[in-house]
């Protein structure tokens, strides 16, 4: 309930407080430039420590290799009986009929 409390109070004392339009865009463009600066000090350093080889974040150790060198090899074979399959199509031993002549 404090919180409720602060937000309400917070609420009315900008309710209550007297228009001023100056002060109003000189807040607002103060704090556009704060985030401005910000936004390029933080790019400006991502790309030079990205640039000096360095990594943002925690750095990755060890890596297991992705493909496992069996399954690759089963796959070669696969590929490798289709090839000889789709020769023997177009070297004649197979020969197909169509069914509907």
């Amino acid at each position: 309930m404090t919180i409720l409390a602060t937000i309400n109070s917070f609420l009315k004392h900008l309710h209550h407080r007297p228009l001023d339009p100056i002060r109003d865009w000189m807040v607002m463009l103060t704090l556009s430039a704060i985030a401005l600066v910000s936004i390029i000090v933080w790019n400006i350093w991502a790309f030079n420590t990205v640039a000096t080889g360095g990594v943002i974040g925690v750095t990755a150790t060890s890596t297991s290799p992705v493909f496992n060198q069996t399954a690759l090899d089963t796959i070669h074979t696969i590929f490798d009986e289709r090839a000889n399959e789709e020769m023997k199509y177009e070297t004649g031993t197979y020969r197909f009929v169509d069914p509907s002549q």
